[in-house]
């Protein structure tokens, strides 16, 4: 793609070229004047330039002798609305290739254009086209006025002894030369300085520079993309740096495209140059006659740029390819350096994190020496001596330290435990150690220690726990005060009419009725908060399962008000037996069966139990199904039947199945309540394991 400069002072007319020229082969630089296209005359970053002028004075023939100066081997069109033909005459002898009449025609104007990028120009031989480029002497002839009035060209400098190609060529002399330049590989300018400084000393070259791409950032991530597209001066010798610094080698395109590509060697008089204007541009400007990719291996890093010797003799290939093969070592260098860095700069800021911490770390080499520790690892270590400020293993407590030679010797971590420093008695700590170790290492390298102040979180969970007991505590106490005042508002009712309804018969039996259901469910409800306040379980009691679950059932029907259905429990495991507390085991099953006989309604229905044993590796256990004739649980109250206060009827705490988990875990058994059963049947499984005896 071809870059055209704009000269117009009019909004109009580059919004007209712009809908006129072919954008896929032309990028459109819009500026007032020459001034502020100077930086990108001086880079020589365009390939042609169109002037809005009107051929009518001399005027326009003065910004053409200017813009003519400023670019000198820029093709110039004009584009006019008024034309002269005498001053359309000085045009063209000032070196205008086509002077376009407004309005401007866009299959004309990128007809033109590409007459121009096809003229000898652009396509002729080096020499032709370095005669159109480079800018002459001012004054003609030799001499140091020659040398004054050519900006352009730099004073050679005499290297420090002689140029030898011999030397480079003799492998023994360029693996001891360049070694010392080896030297400086995590230095990267002073490695591209002293390998300069070879060339010059070894080959005699006079002007080189070394452009190298941006390295990857922090943490080894990508570099920037719009960096990673450009190739920038890193050092230079013969060459101002003012201009380096405003100079780079695009990826995309010319020399630094071709080396990126390809990865070979560019002469400046190779095919390959004078096809290509941008990388005969390139050349020109640096003064160089060589270019040299610079790879790691694996992708290109940069290249090196080279004027001829200083005695004007051309470069030989075994030389070139001598240099090729020491830049590619010098790339892997820069490479390594770059890798380098990222690894001290993720060190540092890891270090400063650690710094940073709240949290005590502390880093213990194999040797027992302390590797790293940060402010709040000192400040807790360090608490009974604050006037030292470097941490050593010895102001470690000694369970600590002895905890940290085993992890150190064994590459076991320790798992994390509470500690509390006798110096720092208010607070908790939580202690945690792992080790560090390499692949090959038979031992860890090192340990890390974190210490970490859960006093104030301890803090929170204690009162988070307060504050829920509390909450539970009330909700006991409302359902308490709730299923009391049910259980009494009867004989409070019956105590009201005592005097004068106590000489009925049908009163005294009301009477009864009340005080036997009130004293039911006030013992119910005493039973279960006594089954839930137990801490400890006996397991000195040897009861045979049939025979719990018949009483059990004798007592459920004792709390349960209609008239039992049928109940008969199978297995034949009559003689089976399970240790633990008898009293507390028949109300847990009570209790269950209680649920059964308020499920099933009807006479004709019944509540079946079965009883079967299963075991493997020696340990055996009893598994006791309980199926009532009622709707069954939902998968939602299957779940949350266990949980307490949760109840689907309008009566009673809902503690019931609460009371039995905990009797039944307390027993070293679990509870199942089926969610899936069909509709007809509700199910309960409970497994408690066998006692040494069956």
């Amino acid at each position: 793609m071809k870059t055209l400069l704009l000269l117009s002072k009019l909004r109009t007319f580059p919004t007209a070229i712009e809908a006129a020229a072919d954008f896929s082969k032309y990028k459109i630089i819009v500026k007032e004047d020459l001034r502020a296209a100077g930086p990108l005359l001086e880079r020589g970053a365009i390939d042609a330039m169109l002037l809005d002028l009107e051929l009518t004075d001399a005027n326009a023939i003065c910004l053409i002798e200017e813009a003519r100066k400023a670019a000198p081997g820029t093709p110039i069109l004009v584009a006019c609305a008024e034309k002269h033909w005498d001053w359309e005459e000085d045009a063209f002898l000032l070196g205008v290739s086509h002077v376009i009449s407004k309005p401007i025609r866009g299959r004309l104007l990128n007809n033109l254009l590409e007459r121009v990028f096809q003229s000898p120009s652009h396509g002729a031989p080096r020499e032709q086209a370095l005669q159109v480029l480079a800018p002459g002497p001012l004054l003609q002839g030799g001499g140091a006025e020659a040398h004054l009035h050519a900006p352009h060209r730099l004073h050679p400098i005499h290297p420090l002894s002689s140029p030898n190609a011999a030397n480079l060529l003799n492998p023994l002399e360029a693996l001891r030369k360049f070694s010392g330049v080896l030297t400086h590989s995590l230095q990267p300018e002073a490695l591209l300085r002293e390998f300069l400084l070879l060339l010059r000393e070894v080959i005699g070259v006079n002007r080189a520079v070394i452009f190298l791409r941006h390295p990857a950032t922090l943490f080894g991530g990508p570099a920037a993309g719009a960096e990673d597209r450009w190739l920038r001066s890193a050092c230079a010798i013969g060459l101002e740096q003012s201009f380096l610094e405003h100079f780079a080698l695009n990826l995309a395109t010319g020399m630094g495209a071709h080396l990126r590509k390809h990865g070979r060697i560019l002469r400046s008089t190779g095919h390959e140059a004078l096809d290509d204007r941008e990388m005969a541009r390139e050349f020109h400007l640096l003064g160089g006659s060589v270019a040299i990719p610079i790879l790691d291996r694996e992708s290109l890093l940069g290249a090196v740029v080279l004027d001829e010797r200083l005695t004007g003799e051309p470069y030989r290939s075994e030389e070139l390819s001598l240099l090729f093969h020491m830049l590619e070592e010098i790339g892997l260098a820069i490479r390594n350096s770059w890798l380098h860095d990222q690894l001290e700069g993720s060190h540092a800021m890891l270090g400063d994190i650690l710094a940073r911490l709240g949290t005590a770390c502390v880093v213990v080499g194999n040797s027992l020496a302390v590797l790293h520790s940060n402010a709040a690892a000192r400040h807790i270590l360090l608490a009974g001596n604050p006037d030292k400020r470097a941490l050593e293993f010895s102001d470690l407590p000694q369970e600590l330290g002895s905890k940290l030679f085993t992890v150190m010797k064994t590459s076991v971590p320790v798992a994390s435990f509470k500690y509390q420093f006798p110096a720092l008695p208010e607070e908790n700590y939580l202690v945690e150690i792992s080790p560090f170790r390499t692949q090959k290492a038979a031992s860890a390298d090192a340990a890390l220690l974190i210490i970490e102040n859960i006093t104030s979180l301890e803090r929170a969970k204690r009162l988070e726990v307060e504050a829920s007991n509390l909450r539970l505590i009330t909700t006991m106490a409302e359902n308490l005060a709730h299923e009391i005042g049910n259980s009494v508002v009867p004989l409070s009712t019956h105590q009201q009419l005592l005097d004068s309804g106590m000489e009925g018969e049908e009163f005294r039996v009301s009477l009864s009725q009340a005080m036997g259901a009130g004293v039911k469910r006030i013992t119910r409800l005493a039973n279960q908060m006594m089954f839930l306040a137990r801490g400890k379980t006996d397991f000195g009691d040897q009861i045979r399962v049939n025979e719990l679950i018949e009483e059990a059932f004798r007592e459920a029907h004792v709390f349960h008000n209609g008239k039992a259905p049928d109940f008969e429990i199978a297995g034949g495991l009559e003689k089976v037996t399970i240790a633990g507390d008898h009293k507390a085991l028949r109300h847990a099953f009570s209790e269950v069966l209680l649920n059964a006989l308020q499920a099933t309604q009807g006479e004709s229905r019944k509540i079946a139990v079965s009883v079967s044993s299963t075991g493997s590796n020696g340990k055996r256990d009893v598994n006791v199904e309980i199926r009532d004739a009622g709707e069954g649980f939902t998968a939602e109250a299957a779940q949350r039947a266990p949980e307490p206060f949760f109840s689907t009827r309008n009566v009673g705490l809902g503690l019931g199945l609460t009371v039995t988990r905990k009797i039944i875990e307390d027993h070293r058994g679990r509870v199942e309540i089926d969610g899936r059963a069909a509709k007809g049947s509700g199910i309960v499984r409970i497994t408690l394991p066998l006692s040494d005896q069956n």
